[in-house]
């Protein structure tokens, strides 16, 4: 029987390091599909994935159980960990060495490669790409991690109307860059199933 992410936190607390290799091996891939989705870059969402459970570690002792899932303070640590890295002198010299004409059509026929052959998976992966960051961040958080409105909303230290807003906005601009009103939210819900790894 699989042991509970509460007694695993009190045994890493202690300094049992095989626990905090069970609590990363099992929130790898939410954390870490969580970050490509939002930068679209592998070893940069490598880095940041790295880089959250350090901070995961280092601050375990300041989760409290009382307060809500591990999932969500774990995801909550993601969300600011990748908005530090949009902020950053990196991500901001790779925004403009970034040649769009040479790179991007590439980018585009790896993602079709390694990611699903699937054209409609692609088109709702690359639609998310393009929608604004706070939308973009929502509609993951929200499909992709299946979380509910208030944990969103403590997530990300927004109120529930400001998420619910983004949410309606986020869904409006899918449907635009994926054909109007006749595409069905479903379809987001439909997609993933495709996990990245």
């Amino acid at each position: 029987m699989a042991q509970s992410d509460e007694k695993l936190i009190k045994e890493l607390i202690k300094g049992n390091e095989s626990a905090m290799e069970i609590l990363v091996k099992r929130y790898y891939d939410l954390v870490y599909s969580f970050i490509y989705r939002n930068t679209s870059d592998y070893n940069t969402a490598y880095d940041i994935t790295q880089d959250v459970f350090i901070k995961m570690m280092k601050n375990i002792d300041k989760y409290q159980i009382e307060n809500g899932k591990f999932k969500s303070w774990l995801l909550k640590i993601a969300v600011n960990t990748t908005k530090d890295y949009f902020r950053s002198k990196i991500y901001k010299q790779r925004i403009q060495s970034y040649d769009i004409d040479n790179h991007e059509i590439e980018d585009k026929a790896n993602v079709v490669d390694i990611l699903s052959k699937k054209e409609e998976t692609i088109k709702i992966k690359e639609a998310i790409k393009n929608l604004p960051k706070l939308q973009r961040e929502a509609i993951i958080l929200k499909y992709y991690n299946d979380l509910k409105i208030k944990e969103i909303s403590n997530i990300t230290g927004e109120n529930e109307n400001t998420i619910k807003s983004r949410l309606f906005n986020g869904v409006k601009n899918l449907k635009k860059l994926l054909g109007g009103d006749n595409y069905e939210e479903q379809n987001i819900i439909k997609n993933k199933q495709h996990k990245i790894r």
